[in-house]
């Protein structure tokens, strides 16, 4: 028969036990990298987070951008098979489909070879991760391209030193399994504010801001895009509305996707696409299978 000092032993017991768990490290999360053609890179746990079902839009809706799909797809053709390729630097206006681009050029590559590119997308404020998520790519066998979307940097922003290791390799140099892919409104990643600003209070104004203005330099390929003309416009929405099924007079479509895009102020991929969605939605089309 317990004492009573021996009883009120347990509770304490449990206590302390509960609290040394909660002190304990938490368990190393496990990465498949054979589990999903396209992951998530969370680096707070250190885990790549695997995606199912990419949302993205068929590369054939993709109107207007001709010239570059075909440099960034020929790119992506090689690496996924083994070959020399470029870190490429995708920059522009806002809405031209750049990060579009992206996933599904990795949805074109696999749809004709299965498997054979894994898409990661990290964050922007992830970047100073990218070590630790090379060291998880490098040995999986799998051919990787790395994406972040949205990339820029700050006046007191040092991430992007990460960023220029990766790029340039370091001791151990780059990954031949790994590929970097950045959007960027920005083509030097930084506001041209910020760098006047730099050149006209700094001892020596062209060192000032060398290193951050040529941390682009080190994409191989640099692919501009544009705001698009009305017929490419016109294009796009059309080419959505077929692909989509939806009817609508030609002439009744022209005129309400054009007082659409005057309400946007601007013509680009993304505004046909959301005027895409609001006709499907007013004449009761769904919207699946992007």
């Amino acid at each position: 028969m317990k004492t009573k000092s021996e009883a009120d032993l347990g509770p304490l017991l449990y206590r302390i036990a509960d609290a040394l768990e909660r002190l304990a490290p938490a368990a190393t999360a496990v990465n498949d990298l054979d589990g999903a053609d396209a992951f998530i890179w969370h680096a707070e746990r250190e885990w790549l987070e695997p995606i199912p079902v990419v949302n993205r839009v068929a590369l054939g809706l993709l109107r207007g951008i001709d010239r570059v799909r075909d440099i960034l797809l020929d790119n992506t053709r090689r690496f996924a098979s083994g070959f020399s390729a470029n870190n490429v630097l995708l920059w522009g206006a806002r809405g031209t489909d750049k990060s579009s681009l992206v996933k599904a050029v990795h949805g074109e590559i696999n749809r004709s070879d299965p498997g054979s590119l894994v898409l990661v997308e990290i964050h922007r404020e992830d970047i100073p991760s990218l070590p630790i998520l090379l060291t998880k790519l490098r040995p999986c066998g799998r051919r990787c391209l790395l994406f972040c979307d949205d990339l820029s940097f700050d006046q007191e922003d040092m991430s992007y030193k990460s960023l220029k290791a990766v790029l340039d390799g370091g001791i151990e140099g780059r990954p031949e399994n790994v590929l970097l892919y950045a959007t960027s409104n920005r083509r030097h990643l930084m506001a041209r504010d910020m760098i006047d600003n730099e050149r006209s209070t700094a001892i020596n104004p062209g060192e000032a801001v060398e290193e951050k203005v040529s941390l682009s330099d080190r994409f191989g390929l640099w692919l501009g895009f544009h705001r698009c003309s009305q017929d490419e416009y016109l294009a796009m929405v059309k080419g959505y509305c077929s692909h989509f099924g939806i009817q609508l007079a030609e002439d009744q479509l022209e005129r309400e996707a054009l007082e659409w895009s005057t309400t946007r102020g601007s013509r680009s991929g993304r505004v046909a696409w959301q005027f895409t969605q609001e006709l499907a939605g007013r004449l009761g089309v769904r919207l699946s299978g992007k």
